[in-house]
């Protein structure tokens, strides 16, 4: 078992690093198909899409929802225990365009607001 100094190295370890955050920013406004999720966040090549969401998926973060049709359809939603981090990763997005908005005097560079 991992050991930890502190629950900070914890939660960042779950979702830290450049992706996780952002495609829990997206999936908190619902479902959503790997595609759209690429579409949503460019940059992030489709392996790394795959292995942010089996991370999330496996530390209980979100849900992998498979329809078994022709063709198979698979969705992501945050789960009730990802819920949790909303408030935590709200501030940090209200913390980031405060933060532009005082190094470049206005936060009009976002696409999308917190």
């Amino acid at each position: 078992m991992k050991r930890y100094h502190n629950g900070l190295e914890v939660a960042l370890e779950i979702v830290g690093g450049k992706w996780k955050s952002i495609i829990l920013f997206h999936l908190d406004t619902g479902k959503k198909r790997t595609n759209e999720l690429r579409r949503l966040i460019p940059g992030i090549t489709p392996k790394m899409l795959t292995q942010q969401l089996r991370e999330l998926e496996k530390d209980g973060i979100i849900h992998r929802i498979v329809h078994y049709e022709i063709p198979p359809k698979v969705e992501y939603e945050i789960s009730d225990y990802g819920l949790s981090l909303k408030t935590v990763l709200e501030s940090f997005c209200l913390w980031g365009e405060n933060h532009l908005e005082k190094i470049n005097g206005d936060s009009s560079a976002f696409l999308e607001q917190c």
